[in-house]
């Protein structure tokens, strides 16, 4: 078995949005996804990109995918951020996604970033493993805090 990742085109738009889908089910919250599927390829794709993507491939077949994006940090500078990272059930188990952290990190120490960061839900233990077994620090000290839809234009009032 061959498993492999290379940076997603706008082809691959559909596949992506379909798992953005499926991680939504995934984390018991499928009526929260509103990005349509022409957002998502203007985001992503345009001549000024918000996000990246990877596709992991697992002899040849699409089976996940990765989203991330810069940002900064007053402290560290640069830093990666991977919003989402996604295999297909099937395709659990290979290796893809250690495959796309080690990859991802390869791109953050090219790109001189400070950090590499991601969030887990406190509910996925398998994923919780894994990140601690590839060494990454689960900070329990942080809280995240957001804003949205109506929340945000009250606040802007």
């Amino acid at each position: 078995m061959k498993i492999s990742m290379r940076r997603a085109s706008a082809d691959d738009a559909p596949f992506i949005y379909s798992l953005i889908n499926k991680l939504a089910e995934f984390e018991k919250a499928p009526e929260q996804v509103t990005l349509t599927l022409d957002q998502f390829l203007q985001d992503a794709f345009s001549d000024d990109p918000l996000c990246f993507s990877h596709i992991l491939e697992s002899d040849g077949t699409p089976a996940g995918f990765t989203l991330c994006y810069y940002r900064y940090s007053t402290w560290k500078g640069k830093s990666l951020y991977l919003e989402d990272l996604f295999v297909e059930p099937e395709f659990r188990g290979q290796g893809l996604a250690k495959l796309a952290l080690k990859t991802l990190a390869e791109i953050a120490v090219r790109g001189k970033c400070g950090r590499f960061e991601w969030q887990v839900l406190d509910w996925n233990e398998p994923a919780i493993k894994f990140y601690q077994s590839i060494g990454a620090d689960l900070d329990p000290e942080w809280i995240n805090c957001r804003l949205e839809g109506e929340s945000i234009s009250n606040l802007a009032k």
